[in-house]
Order: structure tokens, then sequence, then C-alpha cells
């Protein structure tokens, strides 16, 4: 019998609503380096139990003994972390237990890996004077590309990718309780990012804008060192006759997409912003964008990426 053989069966759980029942299991895992231990300890503090490093040979018994738990403990939702370093990890048995634990009804299975950037992961092992776990003798770069061309096929497999490069704390916790928070919410939780096209794109970014078109304040000595979130700058901005009719097409086009968002079951959306330096432009329209949208009711949160950066 193999590992995914074990952890097979049908719920007991007589005439009830068997999606009321379901207990959440959050699987995390990732490239090394990328935040898992973080991710945990923001589900941890969001209402999860939360298991890292379980040797994947334990995987089975611990999802036999959530099952055959007593039904008030059915609410509590797992998080388990398992990544290259778990003791008798790899790729295709992970992906087997993964997919064995999907078909059971007893249960709700995420899969949420997370990623980053190779010089962002070579920064943090140089930081933290840490080794590599699949590169002890050679260098960090090679243990980098090693563990992606290892951890690929889950990258693939999973329900959720999110890319820690440029992620503080406060923002991850945020996407994870967006996705997983376990409070009802009535509608999406949706993250404006404001972001320098010079700086990359969010990976997260659910929908990307455009708003270089808009006149650079940055050329105005007199704005160049304030950002969009100054009052002189949002003026200068909205006095571009480019901007009423835009903004009015934005959000035309943003409203009616959330009810259908919602009515597929997404529950957390990415709305990025982006100019050339990710100071003035981008900055304004994500907060007026925000603005607008809590007006009518909407749970929102804005980040603002690459502010601090050079103008640009």
């Amino acid at each position: 019998m193999s590992q995914a053989d074990s952890i097979s069966g049908e719920p007991q759980i007589g005439a009830q609503d068997p999606r009321a029942l379901r207990r959440h299991i959050v699987l995390v895992t990732g490239l090394a380096g990328a935040g898992r231990s973080t991710a945990l300890k923001c589900l941890e503090d969001i209402g999860y139990e939360a298991v890292d490093n379980m040797p994947l040979d334990l995987l089975p018994h611990l999802v036999t003994g959530l099952a055959q738990a007593s039904l008030p403990a059915m609410s509590k939702p797992v998080a388990l972390g398992i990544d290259s370093r778990t003791t008798g990890f790899s790729s295709d048995g992970f992906i087997e237990l993964v997919r064995q634990l999907k078909t059971d009804k007893r249960f709700r299975v995420s899969l949420v890996f997370l990623d980053c950037e190779d010089e962002v992961l070579r920064r943090r092992y140089t930081e933290t004077r840490r080794r590599h776990p699949l590169a002890q003798d050679r260098p960090v770069g090679d243990g980098i590309l090693r563990e992606r061309q290892l951890m690929r096929p889950l990258r693939a497999e999973a329900d959720l990718v999110l890319d820690t490069s440029d992620t503080a704390i406060g923002d991850l916790k945020a996407m994870l309780t967006g996705h997983f928070g376990l409070a009802a919410q009535p509608d999406l939780a949706i993250t404006i990012v404001s972001f320098s096209y010079k700086q990359g794109l969010p990976r997260e970014a659910d929908l990307v804008f455009d708003v270089r078109f808009l006149e650079n304040p940055y050329y105005d000595p007199a704005l160049r060192p304030l950002s969009g979130q100054d009052a002189a700058v949002g003026r200068a901005i909205e006095a571009d006759p480019a901007f009423p009719g835009f903004f009015a097409a934005l959000t035309s086009l943003l409203w009616p997409l959330l009810p259908g968002y919602e009515g597929e079951g997404k529950s957390y959306l990415t709305i990025a912003i982006g100019c050339t330096g990710g100071r003035h432009r981008s900055v304004f329209v994500a907060g007026k964008l925000a603005e607008w949208l809590k007006e009518r009711g909407r749970s929102v949160t804005l980040r603002h990426r690459d502010v601090g950066r050079a103008a640009g």
C-alpha cells in the first residue's frame, strides 16, 4: 500500500452537509528561504494549528488522526509546512499525497507554493550566513538552482503561488488572511498595489493597469521630491485632461467584475497600478481607487511597493 492509499476513506458524517464539516488543510511548501516558516506563523496567528517540517511518511498518520477526531475538533484548520528539507521528501511522493487528499471528502485541501527571485534568496542566505540545504559544500546559487528544478512540479501543482521577493511580513499575512481567513467575508478581500515598471511586475497581481500615459510629476522640480500621497501631486495628476476619463473607465470596468469573481469562489483579488518609477502616478491612482472602493463598502488593503525607491 502506498502512502497515498493509506489516507483515503469515506466521510462518516451521517446526513449532515459534508461541506460544513470539511476540515481545511493548508499545505505550505516552496523554495528554502522564501518564507515558509513565516507563512506558517501567519496562519497560526489567524487560527490555524501549524506543524512544520513533518516527515513525509508521517503525513498519512496525521491525516488519519484528523479524520478520527470528534466533530468539534473538525472545525480547527491545519497548516502543514513541507519542503525539500523534510525527511523523506520527494516531489512525486508529495504530489501523490496531495492529489489523494483532495479526493477525500472529509477535507478541503489547499497547496500553497512560496516562490522568490534567485537574487533575493542569495541575499537572504548571505545576510543570515546560513548554508543552503541543497548546497552544503557548494555555492548558494547551485543549491537554489537544484532546488528550483526539484520543486518545479510542485509549483505547477499548487493552488496558490505567492512570490515573496518584495513582500513584507505584514503584506504576506494580509494575503494569507485574504485567501484562508476563518471569518466569513461577504465579499472579496481586495489588495491594490502601486509599483514601478523598472522594478518589474508584482507577480501576485490578478489585474494590472499601466498609468504611464498620464503626465509625469517627476518632471516638475517642485513635485519631484514628493510622492502620489502628497496633495500637490494629486492635484497635478487630476488636472491632466486624460485622468477623468481614464478613472471613470477604470471603475466602470472593475465594478461589475467583482460579483463575477465572488460567484466563482474567488476570495482575494490583487489589482496592480504601475508607472515608471512607482512614486507619483501609480501611487496616486492606487490610493484614489482604494478610496473609491471603500466608499462603496469594499474591503481594501493599499500597498505602495516602490514608493521609497528613486523617482522616475
